[in-house]
């Protein structure tokens, strides 16, 4: 007779775990004012937590009293509403405890014939992505780890379809072209690729004409050499959106793929707000959008979207012996693996999927036009302050200001005392214009329980 073994026992110790892990978990999604975290070195923690790993274990009870009194505090609450830092997440509850199920359910969502019922729903929730963005028919996409994993899929796809134009382009290096203000990731994933990465200087809005001008000042071999244009959908520091239009037109005349980093402000093409601001990003041969940012979703959660997904099945689907089955007839369907640069993956748009239909489309236009809100309502704040004033106006949701007279290192110094207070979490960034760098405040709106009392609180902070 079978026997399980100790990892799978089940008995009371396994119920009482079970009822400790859903109590915690109740408890945080439940609660409306967050434990901000603290931040502890790792000497700090080793001495109240010491040794977890043991030959005997040390038990689950225990194991998740450190974890809850102990570990957890010494994490950042990046749903808390004054995280205002770097580009901020707040799941909903109901994607939270989707995520639950996702876990629990054990599915491998890289192929049809293992995962077809959960990445029936994905897709569900892809269609509304994809619809969201007015590519033509044919279009879609796929769940990825973040924006990084879709930026490299999308450049990987971008890359081969070059490769396979001439034969020529086989042997050579691929050059990318974007701007200063793009995401770090597209230079990151270009090194991955080995492809160089030429800059056109600006961290406001790239334009067609600006484009125009840097490819007249590049020699022919250079140009033969390039095979994208990273545009991006809302920098990470600023929310500026490109001239995705003019873009597009150039694209189309050099004939090179477009693509479009909206990783953080796709989300925003559900608002009717700010929607126009978006128009050419429906000529885009592929596209990143992050569900775990402004779409309410857990971390981890990205998505590339192609406008020939062909293409990128092309580009990334994985042969091997043992794979053969799913070529077979009958496990014919929608493969996440052969469009993204991951095979291993966990049915990640799951969550994003129960929370859309659960609380209908709408909820979520709301909830991102109140991030949008919350921008221009601590910039008129902010401009009715002697001792502050703004570097620029909001670029959807992100405000960047400064304070007068301060220092970069002043900067720092109020971010670490609002985090040591449990207040707020929100840090300075660097700014560019007209050749002068300066440390200046950022905020990031992207939860919608964010309070105009909280903004208040935050700029009083800094008299």
């Amino acid at each position: 007779m079978a026997t399980r073994t100790a990892l799978n026992n089940i008995d009371l110790d396994t119920v009482e775990m079970t009822l400790d892990i859903m109590k915690y978990v109740i408890n945080r999604i439940t609660t409306t004012d967050p434990f901000l975290g603290e931040i502890q070195s790792e000497e700090e923690l080793f001495n109240l937590v010491g040794e977890t790993i043991t030959e005997e274990g040390i038990g689950g009870e225990i194991a998740l009293d450190k974890w809850k009194n102990i570990l957890s505090k010494a994490c950042t609450t990046i749903d808390h509403p004054r995280h205002l830092a770097f580009v901020p997440a707040a799941p909903s509850r109901a994607a939270v405890l989707f995520d639950l199920v996702v876990s629990a359910s054990c599915i491998h969502g890289a192929y049809w014939l293992e995962g077809a019922g959960g990445i029936f729903a994905e897709n569900q929730a892809m269609k509304w992505l994809v619809s969201l963005t007015g590519l033509p028919k044919g279009a879609f996409g796929v769940f990825t780890s973040g924006g990084t994993a879709a930026n490299l899929s999308a450049i990987v796809t971008a890359r081969e379809a070059w490769r396979s134009n001439k034969l020529e382009n086989q042997t050579k290096k691929g050059m990318i072209l974007t701007s200063v203000g793009a995401h770090s990731s597209i230079k990151a994933m270009a090194k991955v690729t080995d492809a160089e990465v030429i800059l056109v200087e600006t961290e406001e809005q790239m334009t067609q004409q600006e484009l125009e001008q840097k490819w007249a000042e590049l020699p022919s071999e250079i140009k033969e050499r390039i095979f994208a244009v990273v545009a991006t959908g809302g920098t990470t520091n600023a929310g500026i959106i490109d001239d995705l239009k003019g873009v597009a037109k150039f694209c189309q005349d050099k004939k090179l793929w477009f693509h479009v980093d909206a990783a953080y402000g796709g989300g925003a093409l559900a608002a009717d707000s700010v929607r126009h601001l978006f128009n050419g990003i429906e000529e885009a041969d592929s596209i990143t959008i992050d569900p775990h940012k402004w779409l309410f979703s857990p971390y981890d959660c990205g998505a590339v979207i192609y406008k020939k997904p062909e293409l990128a099945r092309e580009a990334h689907a994985q042969h091997a012996s043992y794979l053969k089955i799913f070529d077979d007839p009958r496990a014919q369907g929608f493969n996440p693996s052969d469009y993204q640069i991951q095979l291993t993956r966990r049915v990640r748009g799951l969550p994003l999927w129960y929370s859309l239909a659960m609380h209908g489309t709408q909820v979520y236009k709301n909830a991102i036009e109140r991030g949008i809100e919350l921008a221009q309502i601590a910039a008129k704040k902010i401009e009715q302050r002697e001792n502050l004033e703004l570097v620029r106006e909001p670029g959807l949701s992100c405000v960047l200001f400064r304070r007068k007279g301060w220092s970069a290192e002043e900067y720092k110094l109020w971010t670490y005392e609002n985090i040591r207070k449990n207040f707020a979490f929100v840090t300075p960034t660097q700014w560019q214009s007209n050749g002068k760098t300066e440390s200046v405040a950022r905020f990031c709106f992207i939860n919608p329980d964010t309070t105009e009392s909280d903004i208040d609180k935050i700029l009083d902070s800094m008299e």
